[in-house]
């Protein structure tokens, strides 16, 4: 397993490309160009080989800009859900952008892969931002994100885009929420 911390030549390779440093997890041999790449299977372009159910991820705190999972989410045990995006709210720098594709609960895209086991929609992204006024955000109290995006496409894919919240800003936007 390659760890960034541990390895600043593999770090400055993809900062030098745009600037930030971006992680593309789950993404077998389709690699966001620019990107880091993890996947749990060793293919040709992986940088980094780790199980994204297995935390912690093999990265320092606030490291990456951007993290993307398409067509990834659905993929695994929704048990591990909300600590997943626990994790990668660790390694992302604040304001940083968790871009997320899947296909939407009940789509054909959806039923049609044998290896989906959970799907969302687009209520599912609310429980990870504590501003919104329906409160799913209290039902778990995961680490706190903004809903920058939320958005059904015609091909029945669900995109989301999630950006990082401060513990602060979190408890003060949850506090307003409840109007008090």
């Amino acid at each position: 397993m390659t760890h960034l911390n541990g390895s600043k030549k593999l770090r400055d390779k993809y900062l030098r490309k745009s600037g930030q440093l971006w992680l593309d997890c789950g993404c077998g041999h389709h690699k966001t160009p620019g990107a880091v790449g993890m996947d749990r299977r060793k293919v040709e372009g992986i940088d980094v080989v780790h199980d994204l159910e297995v935390l912690p991820y093999p990265f320092p705190n606030e490291l990456f800009n951007r993290v993307i999972l398409s067509h990834v989410m659905e993929h695994l045990n929704p048990k591990y859900h909300v600590e997943i995006v626990d994790e990668i709210w660790r390694i992302l720098k604040v304001g940083g952008i968790l871009a997320l594709a899947m296909p939407y609960a009940g789509s054909e895209g959806h039923w049609q892969d044998p290896t989906h086991i959970k799907p969302w929609n687009r209520d599912t992204a609310w429980y990870f931002d504590p501003s919104h006024p329906s409160q799913l955000y209290d039902v778990y109290r995961p680490k706190p994100w903004k809903v920058a995006a939320n958005s059904y496409q015609m091909n029945g894919n669900l995109e989301i885009v999630l950006e990082k919240l401060t513990e602060k800003e979190g408890k003060a936007l949850f506090a307003q929420a409840q109007g008090k």
